[in-house]
């Protein structure tokens, strides 16, 4: 997974569609998990790793780096041996909360639909 702005660029007055410029930082498979998992608060690195399991430490390591340098998670180092690193939301990760949270109500009520008539997913594939 890469960032999507260094292979096709930002335009440069900023007209790129609104819904394209939060995909950018949000999307993905796992950057929409992790910052449902931190609207419940403060998580370290190894917590994500026991909540998703499917993920490489590779890539929650690049997830968690993509998500600081926009300024959506913040890192807690603490000077401890062993060092100690907590993420949570900043201030403005926090303003996702309602994408986030639209998101899962969309995504229960497909699942919804999905159960109930499993024709769709094998007429949608």
């Amino acid at each position: 997974m890469g960032d999507r702005r260094k292979k096709y660029g930002v335009s440069p007055d900023m007209q790129a569609c609104p819904v394209e410029t939060t995909l950018d930082v949000i999307g993905g498979k796992w950057k929409g998990i992790i910052l449902y998992q931190l609207l419940n608060g403060t998580k370290r690195f190894n917590e994500f790793r026991r909540l998703n399991p499917g993920i490489t430490q590779f890539m929650l390591t690049l997830q968690l780096r993509e998500l600081e340098r926009d300024g959506i998670i913040h890192r807690e180092i603490y000077k401890e041996v062993p060092p100690r690193v907590e993420y949570s939301l900043t201030d403005f990760g926090r303003t996702l909360e309602p994408v986030i949270m639209s998101m899962k109500v969309w995504g229960e009520s497909y699942k919804v639909r999905l159960n109930e008539n499993p024709t769709i997913q094998a007429e949608e594939s």
